[in-house]
């Protein structure tokens, strides 16, 4: 265990003290509540919780737990997953659902880093132990293309280019009911889910977040989309077409119609990264690469047109 003193900065007076220590350390708002409901948060020597109020020049104390290991990386194959390229500087795959891109603690299921390790595909080492290579990510629901660097040159430029927005990233939708317009930008900012910290939100003051997109084929109980990032955040796709009040059908966690779901067989949203594209870190040549459908969202979609057009 560790304690830290920090004064409250006068730019979080008023703030909530799950929201505003979460700030201070770099902390989700659920670890903070525990620690305020373990009685380690004190603001100016009184037992805080974690929906009390900061006042600017008060003194917080908290007692943090020691640090969790790092998640071990264990190399195992992972059914389903597809290499689409692979060459000296990347390799291209087909992520299946219910696989994590990397370990994280408490995820005890397939990883796409330990199934690369499994298949004996040298990946880069920069980066954390047990996500090297690793550029960007995917939803462990989430199937479809992503890259992963095998040099550390690749392992830079990849990087540098997603942050730089650089890449073409294009998803398809399933999205309940009919958009409009059925072309659009949705322009609005996600942070942490007010109320419940394992989910995300259409936040003031969020993280800036945009998402383009067209329907592309529409049915009498949903629309599929063609979708394509500016940013990339946690969930983005998936709380922007909720906030329009569109949820991607089969994803419950964000207002979708149970009844829908099971009619289409879905135990997950119809969320597919269908394409990505980007210049090769070797040469500079763009390259497009295409995921197909998994057999769940194929057999949804064509429900969805025999039953529901």
């Amino acid at each position: 265990m560790s304690a830290r003193m920090l004064p409250v900065p006068d730019g979080l007076d008023g703030m909530r003290v799950d929201a505003g220590l979460a700030k201070l350390l770099g902390l989700s708002r659920t670890a903070v509540a525990d620690l305020a409901a373990a009685g380690d948060v004190l603001l100016d020597g009184r037992p805080a919780g974690k929906s009390d109020r900061l006042s600017a020049g008060g003194l917080l104390e908290v007692t943090l737990p020691e640090p969790a290991r790092p998640a071990e990386l264990v190399a195992e194959p992972v059914e389903g997953m597809r290499i689409l390229h692979d060459d000296e500087d990347i390799v291209v795959l087909s992520k299946p659902v219910g696989v994590a891109v990397h370990p994280s603690p408490g995820w005890t299921g397939p990883t796409v880093v330990g199934g690369l390790a499994a298949a004996g595909l040298r990946i880069a080492t920069s980066g954390a132990a047990e996500r090297q290579g690793v550029v960007h990510r995917l939803d462990a629901g989430t199937t479809g293309v992503m890259v992963v660097a095998k040099s550390e040159h690749a392992y830079t430029v990849l990087k540098r280019a997603f942050k730089e927005r650089t890449v073409d990233k294009g998803y398809h939708a399933v999205v309940q009911g009919h958009p409009d317009p059925t072309r659009g930008t949705i322009d609005a900012p996600i942070d942490r889910h007010p109320r419940h910290d394992y989910k995300f939100a259409v936040v003031a003051g969020g993280r800036p977040s945009v998402t383009h997109y067209e329907v592309v084929e529409a049915f009498r109980a949903a629309s599929l989309a063609h979708v394509k990032l500016e940013t990339g955040r946690t969930h983005q796709i998936r709380v922007h077409f909720s906030a329009l009040r569109h949820p991607c059908a089969g994803d419950l966690t964000y207002g979708a119609d149970p009844v829908l779901a099971r009619k289409l067989g879905l135990t997950r949203q119809w969320l597919h990264a269908r394409t990505l594209g980007f210049a090769h870190p070797a040469d500079g040549r763009w390259v497009e690469f295409e995921a197909e459908y998994p057999d769940d969202l194929a057999n949804a979609l064509q429900i969805l047109r025999d039953e529901y057009a």
